[in-house]
């Protein structure tokens, strides 16, 4: 099984360019089932789980097509082609391995008047229910049956009629399957309390391009009028706020200054707004941004939240970060009940951390100690790079896999920027 090893103490200066948003290329992936054209999908990440859920389209009767990748070159250029549907079920062998595979539900169920998925898998993080989902869809005329493990969903007259539904919480997933739902009803959709997230908007951008008919985007009341079908298009995929963000951090944490090539200022500002309060220089430069370190780190307050509040999926970079902060910061978790599981990582290598409930509390230490840790989820992973990067000594990373299904080629490119690290496999 892979590790990472790392060496910690190096300043990190240069340039990284930031690869194709994961969340978004999961949420695009299955607009593919919508059409029987094909859809041509550039600036995609290199990645397991986009890997992954490519092998669930093709299962359903998707063909996948991986033009050439120069070496050294960031992300890819995908054509999938459904020409038919040839498969309504998605079976548990090959949805358990990410929960994102439930986003074939609403299309499938668009394009073909039916659809059967396993309950998905991913990373466990707490408690994530798809009764907003199946709510959303039953809002717009669907009926839906659960039994042993799987969601069976059926429009009765082949295709959804459209409908009205208000989400009680925000929910990035059930807004996301809603959207690829309605854009083949017959009527008109509104989705109130509707997620805001770049990655929605990236996807409502893509169905329009395709012929689809959604007013709204970027609001929280989304408009879709549907239509009697939609055609193929080439589309990029949008950079990968997360992985800027985690490798801001990596400036941060070390330091040292890195230009983020490609990063989209507007998707980050919760996440630069909150690296400058702690303290770093953050510039809104031509090719992306900038985030320098050239000051003793400062205790921050945060609390995560639906866009455009602070991001879940950047609460365990910035903890890893905060570790070495001068006094203590607050971090609050409102979006998941068990995203703290890196805290018992992070304090073998040295952090003080005391965690209550959904609350944390960081208190700054003056360095950490290189440590073997266990990466527990997929951001949990990076915090542990990260506090790996500055500690004394060798860090070694298990499991992951975790990382390889959300960072493409971290090694190669922490190594440009001055990092010590390298992958190894046992055996």
């Amino acid at each position: 099984m892979d590790s990472i090893h790392i060496v910690g103490g190096q300043r990190l200066e240069g340039k990284i360019s930031i690869s194709g948003a994961k969340n978004a290329a999961l949420t695009l992936l299955p607009c593919a089932l919508l059409t029987d054209e094909k859809l041509t999908l550039g600036n995609l990440p290199r990645l397991a789980d986009v890997d992954n859920f490519s092998h669930l389209l093709n299962g359903l009767g998707a063909s996948t097509k991986v033009e050439g990748v120069k070496k050294g070159e960031i992300g890819r250029r995908m054509t999938l082609e459904a020409k038919d549907i040839a498969s309504t079920v998605a079976p548990y062998d090959m949805v358990r391995k990410m929960r994102a595979s439930i986003l074939v539900l609403g299309p499938m169920l668009a394009r073909a008047g039916e659809a059967t998925v396993s309950l998905p898998g991913g990373c466990a993080i707490g408690d994530r229910p798809i009764d907003l989902h199946l709510r959303a869809l039953e809002a717009m005329g669907a009926e839906i049956e659960l039994a042993a493990g799987y969601v069976k969903a059926v429009a009765p007259k082949g295709r959804l009629p459209g409908g009205d539904y208000s989400f009680p919480v925000v929910s990035v997933g059930a807004t996301e399957n809603a959207l690829m739902a309605a854009v083949l009803a017959t009527g008109r959709t509104q989705l109130f309390n509707a997620a805001r997230e770049p990655e929605i908007v990236d996807l409502c951008n893509l169905l329009v391009a395709m012929g689809g008919r959604i007013g709204g985007i970027g609001s929280s009341h989304l408009i879709i009028d549907g239509v009697e079908g939609l055609h193929g298009c080439d589309y990029d995929v949008m950079p990968d706020r997360i992985e800027a963000g985690s490798y801001a951090c990596a400036a941060g944490i070390t330091g040292g200054s890195i230009e983020l090539v490609g990063a989209r200022a507007a998707d980050m500002l919760a996440i630069t707004n909150a690296l400058s309060a702690a303290g770093l220089v953050v510039e809104f430069i031509e090719k992306g941004i900038r985030v320098t370190a050239d000051k003793p780190l400062k205790p921050l307050a945060i609390s995560t939240a639906p866009y455009p509040g602070f991001p879940t999926d950047m609460q365990a970079q910035f903890m890893a970060m905060l570790c070495l902060a001068q006094g203590e910061s607050f971090l609050e978790e409102t979006i998941f009940e068990n995203r703290y599981m890196h805290v018992p990582e992070l304090r073998r290598m040295g952090a003080n951390i005391d965690v209550r409930g959904r609350s944390a509390i960081v208190h700054g230490v003056g360095g950490l100690t290189g440590a073997q840790a266990m990466a527990t989820d997929l951001r949990a992973s990076m915090s542990l790079v990260l506090a790996g990067l500055v500690a004394k000594g060798e860090t070694e990373v298990l499991r992951v896999y975790h990382l390889d299904r959300g960072y493409e080629r971290l090694e190669e490119k922490l190594s440009a920027v001055g990092a010590t690290i390298e992958r190894r496999t046992a055996g």
